[in-house]
């Protein structure tokens, strides 16, 4: 897509024809006989960019509650964070009054902290993400409240605000980089803004290296749904602590859960597996939170390199899955796969963690013919591999 084609999208013509390709019940593999009929009636790139966004709007329901009516192109949807997530980052920032969006894409931020009442300046150098951005506040009826300005952060300081959020580009050639040095704008650059605007919140990979980061700043975990989705990092008077796991629902209306560590955390005991064993959300696992909810729940860990938690009494946490225990051995293939049969397994699920082995393939030669679903979780039991049947999880 370029500038002219969302022009013409943005008209009458093209709302038409939006409008009827969104009644259709259209997938990638439509695409030949639909472009063919398309062709008939409109330019080849207007049936091209109609196409790939009505396909584009059906991919983003899973991100925007209103993405049938906002426009994209596929790597910036891509790059977006979902609607819940980036309503949340809004909400820790909507004690300011104005805030920066720098690097706003196709503006999936910019409308969460215009949707708070803030007045916002989006700001990219990208001149077609700007005007997808001011599509979709005009959609969403925003466009009083931000600002768009074409600049490129490298060479341009970033507008005067109270506070600043940036989300530097992390792609190359749809490649993920995973250096912040080759970040775009660098993290070391996005950092130094802190001087003139100490408010600075900076979305980051969540595989980032905790060694590249400040350590008068705040890393916050964030995953949706019980997948891990983004770190954000919260300078100055946005820092609360040094680590923390938000966990978000996509079907809650911004309901969260949030595990911050406490000074002085005790140490967790090792055990053998007791009746119940815990999985940790991924965000809590990567703020380094598992004893604080091994802690909180009363619970044990199975080895002090695994995440795994197990505990005698089941306490519900919306920190951790959990799965009742039926059983556990040291892992021995052929003796796993008897007591399988022995507890009428049908179905069976496999889970890992500590283990090199595959769990799909090895699902495959566990699953029976039996009535019972059944769950195996491979680990280790003080550096020995061990394998635990349970029931389905809590």
């Amino acid at each position: 897509m370029d500038r002219d084609t969302l022009t013409w999208l943005l008209s009458a013509p093209g709302q038409t024809l939006l409008a009827q390709l969104d009644d259709r019940p259209l997938s990638e593999a439509d695409a030949l006989s639909e472009l063919t009929r398309l062709r008939r009636s409109y330019p080849p790139e207007y049936a091209a960019a109609a196409f790939e966004l009505s396909l584009l709007r059906r991919r983003a329901r899973a991100k925007f509650p209103i993405a049938a009516h906002m426009y994209f192109t596929r790597e910036a949807l891509e790059q977006s964070s979902a609607a819940p997530v980036a309503a949340w980052r809004a909400a820790r920032l909507a004690a300011y009054a104005h805030v920066a969006d720098l690097g706003c894409g196709i503006g999936g931020d910019a409308l969460a902290f215009a949707a708070t009442g803030a007045q916002v300046t989006a700001v990219d150098r990208d001149e077609l993400r700007l005007e997808l951005a001011a599509a979709n506040a005009a959609a969403l009826g925003l466009q009083e409240r931000i600002s768009f300005v074409q600049a490129d952060l490298l060479t341009t300081d970033p507008p005067l605000a109270d506070a600043l959020f940036c989300d530097p580009g992390r792609r190359a050639g749809g490649r993920r980089r995973f250096d912040p040095a080759a970040y775009e704008p660098p993290l070391n650059h996005v950092l130094s803004w802190r001087e003139r605007t100490p408010a600075l919140a900076v979305k980051l990979a969540p595989g980032i290296d905790s060694t590249d980061l400040p350590s008068d700043a705040e890393v916050e975990f964030v995953s949706l749904d019980g997948e891990l989705k983004e770190a954000v990092l919260w300078c100055g008077p946005l820092a609360r602590h040094t680590r923390r796991a938000t966990l978000l629902r996509s079907a809650d209306d911004l309901t969260t859960h949030t595990l911050e560590p406490v000074a002085d955390e005790a140490a967790v005991p090792l055990s053998e597996p007791l009746a119940y064993l815990y999985e940790p959300d991924p965000a809590v696992i990567r703020a380094g939170l598992v004893a604080r909810l091994a802690n909180l729940i009363g619970a044990a860990q199975l080895d002090p390199t695994i995440a795994y938690l197990t505990a005698a009494v089941l306490v519900a946490t919306p920190f951790a899955r959990s799965w009742p225990i039926l059983e556990w051995q040291p892992f021995q293939l052929k003796r796993l796969r008897a007591r399988l049969r022995a507890r009428d397994a049908g179905p069976v699920t496999v889970k890992k963690r500590g283990s090199p082995l595959d769990t799909d393939a090895l699902a495959r030669q566990l699953s029976g013919s039996g009535s019972r679903p059944l769950v195996v979780a491979l680990t280790r039991l003080n550096g020995q591999p061990i394998a635990l049947i349970c029931t389905d999880r809590v």
